[in-house]
């Protein structure tokens, strides 16, 4: 997997593959042929999932990911991000400091409030770039 970077999704890329987009299932795909895991916080999840039984799409999708939970160390990183750049929105938080921690490319159908919590993680928000949906 050398030279393969990160990539975390946020909500906006898991409710577009929900709905059957296209362009979203054809990248998925591609990232998993070439040996990538797409990172999930598990917050995102939360934003998403509502009704299993209803959401047969979104399972399928999430089987290729690794959802990574919010843990002690993560949650205390998410809400002193939280708290410089005044925001409350835990889970554009989570995406933004997973994906700092390692430099991903960021799926997001929000990529104005995802780059301003990236600036606010000063030289490691840097290292991430953000890849609209």
């Amino acid at each position: 997997m050398s030279g393969l970077r990160v990539v975390v999704y946020d909500a906006g890329m898991l409710i577009a593959a929900e709905g059957s987009d296209a362009k979203v299932w054809r990248s998925h795909r591609a990232y998993l042929t070439a040996g990538g895991v797409p990172q999930v916080p598990a917050p995102v999840v939360a934003q998403v999932w509502r009704n299993g039984s209803r959401q047969a799409r979104l399972a399928q999708f999430l089987k290729g990911c690794d959802v990574v939970p919010l843990e002690d160390t993560l949650a205390r990183e998410v809400g002193k991000l939280l708290g410089k750049a005044g925001s409350d929105d835990t889970v554009d938080g989570a995406v933004s400091v997973l994906a700092a921690r390692s430099g991903a490319v960021v799926a997001t159908s929000d990529p104005d409030d995802i780059h301003r919590l990236l600036d606010h993680l000063g030289e490691r928000g840097k290292r991430a770039q953000i890849q609209p949906v």
